[in-house]
C-alpha cells in the first residue's frame, strides 16, 4: 500500500456527534476519547522516514482501552523500531468540559 500522507479526511460535526453516540450506546468501552499532546504527536511524525501513522485499538494489562501511535513509513510499513507512543489522556476522566462530541 502506498502512502501519499493524504490519508484520512475531514467529517462535519453532526456526523462526527452520531458517531460517537453510537460508540457511547453500544457499551463496546468506558473510554470514549485519548488525549495525545502536539509535541508528542509531532516527534513521531517528524521520524526520519514517516509518511503517515496508523492507531492500534490495545487493551493494557489491567484490561483499561489504550491507544497505540506508530508511525509508517511510505510503503505503509509501520516504524516499530521507531517511537510507539501511549500514555495518553483517557476521557474519562480527562474529557473536554464543553464537547459536542460527548453528548
Amino acid at each position: 500500500m502506498k502512502i501519499t500522507g493524504k490519508e484520512g479526511g475531514p467529517i462535519d460535526l453532526d456526523q462526527a456527534k452520531k458517531w460517537t453516540a453510537n460508540y457511547r450506546a453500544s457499551g463496546t468501552g468506558k473510554t470514549y476519547a485519548h488525549l495525545f499532546g502536539a509535541e508528542t504527536v509531532k516527534s513521531l511524525l517528524e521520524q526520519e522516514g514517516c509518511a503517515a501513522m496508523r492507531i492500534y485499538y490495545a487493551l493494557d494489562d489491567n484490561g483499561t482501552q489504550q491507544l497505540l501511535l506508530v508511525g509508517t513509513d511510505a510503503e505503509g510499513n509501520d516504524m516499530t523500531k521507531g517511537l510507539i507512543l501511549d500514555f495518553a489522556s483517557a476521557c474519562p476522566p480527562d474529557c473536554s468540559v464543553n464537547s459536542e462530541l460527548i453528548g
